[in-house]
């Protein structure tokens, strides 16, 4: 099971952890017109600050700044989305899904709303989030090399995962996109985990069921791929199981090492549930028996959450704290955006005026999940899928 997979990944990817990146004037003048800077005498540019020589990374919707919450003193990060290329309803939709959640392991939504027109930038959307400048999960997988990632500390990971996921299902949330990419890290001495990237994630109250294929090919649940409906939720824990496979082998599991550019492949391995461990890698049975309980074909008989969490693997040496940590789910539901609310923000996404000339269609994004397709696109199995893919419904 060589790294080729993850070297190319991180090739095609820009890193938090590699270190704040300076924007050069061409990058300034594309996404903040010219250079100038966005500032105005509405709250949200009141409140924070953005530092356009500080630039995280771009994908072919938008770029990521350094910004600064001058309310709280903190930093923070700023998504800016060119809504010409991605329609406006879903960008504010996952923002409104955002912010029904808060939780410790689930990355926080600041404050987000559109550009001012006087500044040229009423074509932008900016959505200012906590900063994670731990770097991605995926990037604890790259820096182990071979050996990958040591069982006890995977399992420290798997738990702040799960805990997070948990939240996200206990409000309603299928996130339909984890993968170690979009886990990203705090950067404290001990890294707390944080999923971001909810693009693709549906709301039990306000949307359909799940039907669609999206996500990243290598995650994938194999429901997912039937066209069918299914239980968003059951897919996520598929994917956590990928999750902690990756971590812990060091390569994905449905994927041939020597044919790894085959997605056709993957996809067909992935419907027959057919992987394998290293014959040289020291694995616990305990964790093969882990895995083997969540790569379960049929969603009704996978282990969930709870059983993940009840599992010998799960429990050996875990700290109370973690142990605890599915249970902890952040604030009383009291305290949160309501159903009401979240209806009005989508409400009013939908009937935003322009929005019909609002959006591109697109096809594969490679090495990010901030990809909205339109509702009506379909996905070639065929094409390419290094990257996410979406069938949206």
């Amino acid at each position: 099971y060589p790294l080729d997979f993850l070297r190319r990944r991180e090739a095609s990817c820009v890193r938090l952890s590699r270190g704040m990146l300076a924007a050069g004037a061409d990058a300034m003048s594309k996404w903040f017109g010219g250079g100038e800077s966005p500032e105005d005498n509405e709250e949200m540019f009141k409140r924070f600050t953005i530092d356009q020589n500080k630039k995280y990374g771009e994908g072919g919707y938008g770029a990521t700044f350094a910004a600064h919450d001058t309310k709280t003193g903190q930093d923070a990060a700023v998504k800016v989305i060119d809504t010409r290329r991605m329609r406006l309803e879903a960008i504010r939709k996952e923002c409104a899904i955002l912010e029904g959640l808060a939780h410790p392991n689930v990355i926080a939504v600041l404050g987000h709303g559109s550009g001012r027109r006087s500044s040229g930038q009423s074509h932008l959307y900016f959505i200012f989030m906590e900063v994670a400048s731990g770097g991605e999960l995926f990037d604890q997988v790259i820096d182990r090399g071979a050996n990958a990632m040591s069982e006890a500390t995977a399992r420290k990971f798997m738990s702040q995962l799960l805990a997070g996921v948990h939240h996200c299902h206990s409000r309603g949330v299928a996130h339909r996109d984890l993968k170690l990419e979009n886990t990203l890290l705090d950067g404290g001495e001990v890294p707390r985990l944080k999923i971001c990237d909810f693009g693709y994630s549906k709301h039990s109250l306000i949307d359909s069921e799940p039907k669609s294929t999206v996500g990243t090919p290598a995650y994938i649940a194999p429901e997912v791929l039937s066209r069918k409906a299914y239980d968003g939720k059951a897919a996520d824990v598929w994917s956590c199981g990928v999750t902690l496979y990756v971590m812990v082998v060091g390569g994905y599991p449905f994927e041939d090492p020597a044919d790894a550019r085959n997605f056709r492949k993957t996809i067909m391995r992935i419907r027959g549930v057919q992987y394998a461990f290293p014959a040289a890698l020291n694995l616990s049975e305990e964790c093969k028996d882990l895995v083997k309980r969540i790569f379960v074909l049929d969603p009704v008989h996978r282990l969930n959450i709870a059983g993940i969490k009840q599992h010998p693997w799960f429990q050996r040496n875990l700290p109370a704290e973690l142990q605890n940590a599915v249970v902890n789910d952040g604030p009383d539901p009291n305290q949160m955006q309501n159903l009401d609310e979240l209806m009005a923000i989508v409400d009013e996404a939908k009937h935003r005026p322009g929005d019909a000339q609002v959006g591109a269609r697109g096809g594969m994004m490679v090495g990010s999940a901030d990809f909205y397709p339109d509702e009506d696109m379909d996905a070639d199995l065929d094409a390419g899928m290094s990257g996410d893919y979406g069938a949206y419904d």
